[in-house]
This record gives C-alpha cells, structure tokens and sequence, in this order.
C-alpha cells in the first residue's frame, strides 16, 4: 500500500499545481524527484511532526489542497492538538496519510504503534476515515480524497488482503441467517476463513467513516441481530455507531481488535500481535463461535 501511494501521489503532485505533499522525513527519498520538480510544493519539514501537520493546514488556507504524510503515532496521535486545532477548529480541508497502522513495524516498539488513531480522529466531527485492505483500494480511495475540500484521513497498512472491494459502503460478500459479521480493511480475509463453515453474513467496509447505518441495518434485519465487528484498531471503535443504527433493533454486539485491558509489550512480528490481540483467523473464528453459539 505505501509503494502504491507514494507513486499515486507523485503523479497526482505532477498533474494538479493545486496539490501539495508535506513531509516529515518518512519516505522523504521516495518522493526526491516529485520535490525536485515542485519544490514550492513537495515540503519536507524533518522530524517535526506539530509543524507537519500545521504546514498542511496552512498550505490549505492558502488554497492548496495538501497531503500530509508520516507514521500513525507522529500523525495523529503527536500532532492531534493541531488536527483538531489547524484543521478541524479553522474549517480547512487536507488529506492526512498514515502508513503503520497499529503495529505494522512491531520491532520499533511502542513508540512506532498506533492502535488509538482511528478513535482520536472520530473524536473531530467531519472527518472521512478510510482504511483500506489493498494497494488497488488505497489508490482509488486517495484520488477520490483529493478533489473538494473534505477533511480525510488515509489509513495505510503493511497487512492487505488478496483482492480488492471497491464498493461504496458495506459490501455484502456472504449471507446467512446466524449473525452479521462486520469487517473493516485488512482484516477480511482472516474474517472470512474464521466464518468458514458458518451461517452468517459477513459485511466488507474500507471506508469507516461515514458508517454506512443503512447498509448495516438491512444486514441485520435480513439475518439475526447479533452482530461482530472486526476493526484493526482499538477494539470498539465504532461500537457507539452500531449501538445508533440499531437504536431501534434488540441486538447483541462483541467488539474485536486491539486489547484495551492491556498494552502487548511483545516485539516479535505482526503475526505475533495478531495472536495477543485475538486478530488472527483461528481465534477469531472461536470468538465468534462462542458468541453466536455455534
């Protein structure tokens, strides 16, 4: 996903005069020659990740739609005070990138993992959240952030699934009558091999934020109102908009994504966090057998 966007974006930079990239070291040597032909507009700040974000919301009121990239922790989590300030407050529009996710360089440690970013953006009203689960998606989901003014941010990941889901809103890839299992990004297809052999209806999502109720609910009442949702971040993160589109409907939810009861202080790999988080097919599938009874 990191490699098709960066290559995305040099051909944006290229094509729109009306598109800056702001830097803060991060793939800073992929994007040397985008910079060397747009210096005015390709900015790398070093490792100051505040006036990252801060640049981006200026470049925006100078009338520039701008694309501002590190890892999540930098991104988000060091320079929230001036999303919410910058951006959010001032009313400006950016596309905010990630690439990390919440602990795609494990080996880094914690300072690298960012399993709180999705929920501190939820936190801003306004905010379109994508997380893609492949290259194709991250791609198509960054050239349609970058027309308009709406305030986007891009979550990039180094786990994807096999194919691409290009649909808008819910993707309904299997149905059944047991419960309706939600999946967010590059947990799909771990989602899917967890289901194998259940009667459930599995719902595909890359872009989280707006929350597609409507395709949720028609899920629900067509199946059984005991729902699992999957998210490759902190587990819960889109409980309450589960909770709002099925304020009507008696139902039952278990949350599935990163532990909040603990901080996983393992290094190892991915895989390795996948396991401590519950995130990998096996425990997955006995989660949601356990919760559905079967």
């Amino acid at each position: 996903m990191r490699e098709e966007f960066l290559a995305t974006t040099e051909r944006i930079v290229d094509a729109d005069p009306d598109v800056a990239v702001v830097l803060a070291d991060i793939s800073a040597a992929q994007l040397a020659g985008a910079a060397r032909r747009h210096p005015d507009r390709v900015i790398n700040v070093g490792i100051r990740e505040q006036l990252l974000v801060s640049t981006g919301a200026g470049l925006a009121l100078a009338g520039l739609r701008p694309i501002v990239h590190t890892f999540p922790p930098f991104l988000v989590e060091r320079g929230f005070e001036q999303i919410k300030l910058d951006f959010s407050h001032q009313e400006v529009g950016g596309v905010l990138v990630s690439w990390g996710a919440s602990y795609d360089m494990p080996t880094a440690g914690r300072t690298h993992q960012s399993p709180a970013d999705v929920a501190l953006i939820d936190s801003l009203p306004g905010w379109t959240i994508h997380v893609p689960g492949h290259p194709e998606e991250a791609r198509r989901l960054l050239l349609e952030s970058i027309p308009g003014d709406g305030r986007v941010y891009l979550r990039l990941s180094a786990q994807e699934n096999a194919s691409p889901h290009l649909g808008v809103g819910f993707t309904r890839l299997r149905s059944g009558s047991s419960g309706v299992v939600v999946a967010v990004g590059p947990v799909l297809d771990r989602v899917l091999r967890a289901c194998s052999g259940l009667d459930v209806t599995v719902l595909y999502a890359s872009t989280i934020r707006p929350f597609d109720a409507a395709g949720l609910r028609s899920a629900v009442l067509s199946a059984s109102p005991s729902v699992v949702l999957v998210e490759p971040y902190l587990a819960g993160t889109s409980a309450y908009c589960v909770a709002e589109a099925l304020a009507d409907v008696p139902h039952r939810l278990r949350s599935s994504g990163v532990r909040r009861d603990v901080e996983v202080r393992t290094y190892g790999g991915i895989a390795d966090h996948d396991l401590a988080h519950g995130l990998d097919a096996g425990s997955l599938g006995l989660s949601i057998r356990d919760f559905l009874g079967d």
